[in-house]
């Protein structure tokens, strides 16, 4: 099938995202999705700053009638179980956008994919990339794929969009992705029916609560009066005396008041899940005729709801420069030079702000007794509104936390390897 202007591999949020940018703009797109939606996928908070991409995807009123619970801040909870001043949104941004939500992902992400859809985009479920196709120069200029029945499919278009995910299908075969030098964290999750929740603006609230080694938990109120919660720690610390998830899960809610209690009403409703070794960068986000988005370029780390976000915003500018690289025939890797500097910046800043969020030494109660003007800037890390001058901001925070070091790499390459996926 060689009709398209555009292959997207993975009809997550940031490929139906990037998708349905390009067939808004006339472009003939086709996703490929292993799987069959609605399915199960964790990281049901978002971030307020995702408005703005919804909202040019025409998707507002129904984020606003679906079964979404409204998410007006985020609050952090001490290891006493004393809950912080939280960062209600709209104190900070005076913008619809400061109402955010809290979602099923298997419901949000079968919505973004449908809007593709809607908008012409064709889409092959159960269908599952197997290898890339290299003209003479190597430029990929399609994909083989294989169905269900293991029935094998060409697709060729100019241009090519991962967004596999964690798969990171074309940075794994290239050999692209690097882990994060110091956030060797693991997550064990499940989810609780008749959990309490806060009251007021609180109740959609998503909960930080700490635990000792700078562990924490993430407490998501969803809707059926279903709460997401996880633990998320060094592999050591969590497996110090088990590997029994269930066990650990149990023993860790007791290290924070809040969440024992919070979770005293509840029943477990789910098996207990656990992923590992999820913070990583791929060298390089675009080859020639190629480039890569969302979690197939990058994952951060969970603790402030930034990877939705990043998804989003991922797919949205790539489709634009994959627009633009079609207008002008040109392919090439350094059309998504822009895109790579715009997207390590954001990430970098919300990396700095995670660095310092796991470094022992540090708290924010301590920074903004000092300085109480940083509570600004921080919020605007924590809404999404990553592309300021954080200058000020990380020159005072590097005098109470070590942070890292920008990360030498996210540019483009224009040889891959030529290697089946």
């Amino acid at each position: 099938m060689s009709d398209f202007d555009v292959i997207v591999m993975g009809g997550g949020p940031a490929g139906s995202t990037a998708a349905a940018t390009l067939a808004m703009r006339g472009r003939r797109v086709v996703v490929l999705e292993r799987e069959h939606f609605p399915r199960y996928h964790v990281g049901e908070s978002m971030m307020p700053f995702c408005y703005f991409t919804l909202e040019r995807l025409g998707l507002i009123e129904q984020m606003n009638s679906a079964r979404c619970i409204k998410k007006y801040s985020v609050q952090f909870a001490s290891l006493n179980g004393r809950v912080s001043q939280p960062f209600y949104f709209f104190q900070h941004y005076d913008h619809q956008s400061s109402t955010t939500w809290q979602i099923w992902r298997s419901e949000f992400d079968l919505m973004l994919l449908n809007n593709a859809r809607d908008k012409g985009v064709v889409v092959h479920e159960g269908m599952t990339v197997r290898e890339t196709i290299f003209d003479d120069n190597g430029f990929v200029v399609g994909v083989r794929a294989v169905d269900e029945a293991k029935n094998v499919h060409e697709f060729r278009a100019p241009m090519t969009i991962d967004a596999t995910g964690r798969s990171a299908v074309f940075a794994g075969q290239q050999r692209w992705k690097v882990r994060d030098p110091e956030l060797n964290k693991i997550a064990i999750w499940t989810y609780y029916k008749g959990a309490k929740r806060d009251e007021g603006y609180d109740e959609g609230a998503t909960t930080v609560a700490y635990i000792p080694e700078k562990g924490w938990f993430w407490y998501i109120p969803l809707a059926d009066d279903i709460v997401s919660v996880g633990v998320v720690a060094e592999a050591g610390y969590l497996y110090r005396d088990t590997r029994d998830l269930a066990a650990i899960f149990q023993r860790e809610t007791q290290a924070n008041p809040w969440i024992a209690d919070h979770l005293s009403t509840g029943e477990i409703c789910a098996p207990h899940r656990v992923t590992g070794e999820y913070s990583y960068r791929s060298r390089h986000c675009a080859a020639d005729g190629i480039v890569l988005v969302g979690d197939a370029f990058a994952f951060l780390d969970p603790v402030f709801s930034s990877g939705l976000f990043l998804a989003l915003r991922s797919g949205e500018i790539a489709a634009e420069q994959v627009d633009g690289a079609l207008t002008d025939g040109d392919y090439s890797a350094t059309r998504f030079d822009e895109y790579g500097r715009e997207m390590c910046r954001g990430i970098e800043a919300m990396r700095k702000l995670v660095y310092a969020f796991y470094d022992t030494d540090f708290t924010f109660k301590t920074l903004f007794m000092e300085r109480p003007d940083l509570r600004s800037p921080v919020t605007d890390c924590l809404i999404g509104d990553l592309w300021k001058d954080f200058d000020d901001l990380f020159a005072e925070l590097s005098r109470f936390a070590k942070l890292p070091e920008t990360l030498p790499y996210g540019s483009t390459e224009s040889k891959p390897t030529l290697a089946a996926l």
